[in-house]
């Protein structure tokens, strides 16, 4: 029998909606959505990993005195069984849970590993799907092998922080529990094992502890407010409407971005729109149009080569670019690896497409003719081709050195259709490709497939037997495919004119 649910507050509940709380004891029926479930799943994936590499309790006892006790953290008796495996000192504990108040709020957190200190305290370790710490030649931090938690000691690495504030939380609220317990270290210290599942970094929580007894102290929304989260949550069928008849400004400007409307006094849409506060006021009278895409300008245009290759790229977390697409105006080529990430694997697969792209580019210019590549926001291509010439440039033949790289996404012969867009384009709901390649005439063979999807796709195409891995693997071929070519449909409506889309103050 599994521990009673109660209106305990959880990390998650502290970051992000804070109405998700209200409604979770409101509709205690509904269940989480596949994207949510898709989320559950990647983390155990990498928190089996890590429970796989802890080192287990040895067959004959060395100098260092060592045992383990692995938990049901969904047992009824979870805490029970924790506070027994302190007092035992056992070295390391996984599944642990806690739960107590802050000023009469009540909390609970489950803690991936305990690990015992010498002096008979625990550090809590937490398992994170996010990049937790990035190489750094200029910089050092503690970090201890996972291999070694309970063993070793920590060593500097020569790496950089990246402060996630979920992680955070988990780790206040762990230190809390173990306060509680009697058990927590004097420095307060933490660590997360992000995607790199071989090192734990050491974390500083009290830059995290004051953010978190705040948030724990805050109180619960009264209304809801629409905000990025919404698109994936399992409440939302119940705040829509509510939303809708207040005619809330947040379903158009969601998050804080509604803020300096609101404190004008301006809460509603139609308020927004009777205010005249000129292309704010026009872009939500679109949005109450249904309008998806507006033009700033009479005439459109977007850059035009003889010779234009589309690409796009599918990453796996921060693990590694598995799928370089490209579109030739005729021909689909998928660059593609369905394993070793972060491997020699990675790299010859980028040296191959990058090979490929230069080869294009080298017949263009024997023939005199002009050689333009296209993405769409070119954020996710600049850094994984940097990343990987990075990695794998001097171990990989074929991999260019970063300079090269730099040298391209610097080049005229490198455009970003977003910024095309953006410059001449309004999206009352964004100017993603997703929004605004149907505009433009585009739709995709994968119509419900987004980016938790397209993760979710690429575990079961790299883990999963066939033909499970199989069907998975051409879903992902399919959704980057069109991709490639939403991006090539955007430049030439682009070059169009973009008439379906009516003019900015038009409407």
């Amino acid at each position: 029998m599994g521990r009673m649910q109660s209106e305990r507050l959880t990390p998650s509940d502290l970051v992000g909606c804070r109405y998700r709380q209200v409604q979770r004891i409101n509709f205690p029926e509904i269940s989480p959505l596949p994207a949510t479930m898709q989320r559950r799943a990647r983390r155990e994936v990498g928190l089996t990993e890590v429970l796989d590499r802890l080192p287990e309790q040895p067959k004959k006892r060395g100098r260092i005195p060592f045992t383990r006790a692995d938990l049901d953290n969904d047992a009824e008796l979870a805490e029970f069984e924790t506070l027994e495996a302190i007092a035992a000192g056992d070295t390391l504990i996984t599944g642990a849970v806690f739960t107590g108040t802050l000023e009469g709020v009540a909390w609970e957190v489950q803690v991936d590993v305990l690990v015992r200190n010498p002096d008979g305290s625990y550090m809590p370790v937490m398992v994170s799907n996010h990049r937790v710490a990035r190489p750094d030649p200029h910089k050092t931090m503690q970090g201890i092998a996972v291999t070694r938690l309970g063993l070793g000691q920590p060593l500097e690495l020569k790496a950089t922080l990246r402060h996630h504030t979920i992680d955070g939380y988990r780790l206040t609220l762990a230190l809390m529990g173990l306060e509680e317990a009697g058990a927590a270290p004097e420095s307060s210290i933490g660590a997360v094992v992000g995607q790199d599942r071989d090192w734990a970094y050491l974390v500083d929580v009290t830059r995290y502890a004051p953010a978190a007894h705040r948030a724990l102290l805050t109180p619960a929304p009264t209304a809801p407010r629409r905000v990025k989260e919404c698109a994936t949550c399992r409440f939302w069928p119940k705040c829509e409407p509510e939303l809708k008849a207040a005619d809330d400004i947040s379903l158009f400007l969601t998050g804080d971005r509604a803020d300096t409307y609101r404190e004008k006094g301006i809460n509603t849409t139609t308020a927004l729109i009777d205010a005249n506060l000129g292309e704010i006021s026009h872009v939500a009278a679109a949005w109450r149009a249904e309008i998806p895409v507006l033009r700033r300008e009479a005439h459109t245009s977007a850059p035009r080569f003889d010779v234009e290759i589309d690409v796009d790229v599918e990453a796996y977390l921060d693990l590694g670019a598995y799928l370089w697409g490209a579109w030739d105006g005729k021909t689909y080529i998928p660059f593609v690896i369905w394993s070793d990430l972060g491997e020699a694997a990675e790299g010859e697969n980028f040296a191959r497409f990058w090979s490929w792209l230069k080869s294009r580019r080298d017949k263009a210019r024997q023939q005199g003719q002009t050689f333009g590549v296209f993405c769409y926001a070119s954020n996710g291509e600049n850094h994984w081709m940097l990343s990987t010439a990075r990695r794998f440039f001097g171990k990989v033949k074929g991999v260019p050195d970063e300079q090269e790289i730099r040298s391209f996404i610097s080049s005229d012969q490198w455009n970003d259709m977003f910024a095309v867009a953006r410059s001449q384009l309004v999206g009352p709901g964004g100017l993603g490709l997703k929004q605004l390649a149907p505009a433009a005439g585009f739709h995709w063979e994968e119509e419900d497939f987004a980016g938790e999807d397209s993760l979710h796709a690429y575990l079961i195409a790299s883990t999963a037997a066939e033909p499970e891995a199989e069907a998975a693997r051409a879903q992902l071929l399919s959704y980057n495919g069109d991709d490639c070519r939403a991006t090539a449909a955007v430049r030439h409506w682009l070059r169009q004119g973009a008439r379906t889309a009516p003019v900015l103050g038009n409407i």
